[in-house]
């Protein structure tokens, strides 16, 4: 007899190649219906669980919801993949036993590399999968049989369901930026604009979300001097324009919020106002801001003469446009993580 080199189905193998661009960061599939297909199918198959099928496709589901969850966790900003994977996740979680666990020390798989732990999961779903990933890997039966063990299961998921919702809280949930009040609000009460630019420039401590959200809670709370306000709302469209990945709905609800505050529907008779006049550069933009609040000591500015007047930085045309286009940065990182419109509003 001929011996046949086992396979697993094509639809296995698509699902291989989409989870596998997926986990690369380079996905060429829609993430979150992909993702979200993936958990719904991982509980269905769960809530079964009644033979030795049921308990091939726990082991595979529960590995591809670990090999996955990180892009959830960094990439996707909708509650309901959240809420299905976490579902999913504690359904495994009660029906596995690490006690039972009978394995070598050292046996159980560690380090997986996403795309081969994507493969794996895929593999463990079907025997004529398993036969095929024991065959391209080398693997014997104690090696493939340990990633069936209870223990090794529990592990994924007690990972995967930490990474989740400590990152759904971070997506979701309160920002706490009230650290930032000892270093932009001097002793008299006043709001250090200049600090707040220099915070920004630094890009690579992160500090574009934080700040922006601190200024827009500030402006929410009406905790501003006449004189601050326009310097305020610079450092909040700032960190709206330099968070070049977008930020999640934990922080665009109050941006939101106090974008809400400006009114859109005015005119005047200014032909030019000082942010359009300007250089549209990061670099420029920090000159401009410094120079407004302390020129003595930031005597450089790329705004025109003729553009510098305090009245043209606080014409209500001037917050208009500024308003405009930091909506439209939230709106395209709306589009951009996807979610359903509660996600982002509440």
């Amino acid at each position: 007899m001929t011996e046949v080199t086992p396979t697993m189905p094509d639809d296995h193998r698509e699902l291989i190649s989409d989870l596998s661009g997926i986990v690369s960061d380079h996905p060429y599939v829609d993430p979150e219906p992909t993702l979200a297909a993936l958990a719904d199918d991982a509980a269905r198959a769960l809530a079964r669980d009644t033979g030795p099928q049921d308990r091939r496709e726990r082991s595979g589901y529960t590995i591809l919801l670990h090999s996955t969850c990180w892009y959830v966790s960094a990439r996707v900003f909708s509650k309901s993949v959240f809420a299905s994977y976490i579902r999913a996740l504690d359904t495994v979680r009660t029906q596995l036993d690490p006690s039972s666990c009978a394995c070598p020390a050292g046996a159980h798989p560690s380090d997986l590399a996403s795309e081969y732990e994507v493969e794996a999961g895929v593999s463990m779903l079907t025997e004529a999968g398993r036969a095929a990933f024991a065959e391209d890997y080398g693997l014997d039966e104690e090696e493939l049989a340990a990633f069936d063990c209870e223990a090794f299961l529990a592990g994924l998921a007690d990972e995967a369901l930490s990474s989740l919702r400590e990152a759904h809280e971070r997506l979701f949930g309160g920002v706490d930026v009230s650290h930032l009040d000892s270093r932009f609000v001097r002793d008299d009460g006043s709001v250090d604009i200049v600090g707040m630019q220099a915070a920004l420039s630094r890009s690579w401590e992160d500090n574009t979300g934080p700040v922006a959200l601190w200024c827009a809670r500030r402006w929410l709370a009406g905790q501003l001097r006449d004189e601050e306000r326009i310097g305020v709302f610079l450092c909040l469209w700032m960190g709206i324009a330099q968070s070049y990945g977008g930020l999640p709905p934990s922080y665009a609800r109050d941006l939101a919020a106090a974008l809400a505050t400006i009114d859109l529907d005015v005119s005047c008779e200014h032909p030019e106002h000082p942010w359009s006049a300007a250089d549209s550069t990061v670099r420029s933009r920090y000159r401009a801001v410094v120079h407004l609040y302390a020129p003595d000591d930031h005597p450089d500015t790329p705004v025109p003469a003729e553009c510098s007047a305090r009245e043209l930085w606080e014409c209500p045309v001037q917050y208009a446009q500024l308003a405009r286009e930091a909506l439209k940065d939230l709106e395209k990182w709306r589009t951009m993580r996807g979610g359903e419109d509660e996600d982002w509003e509440g």
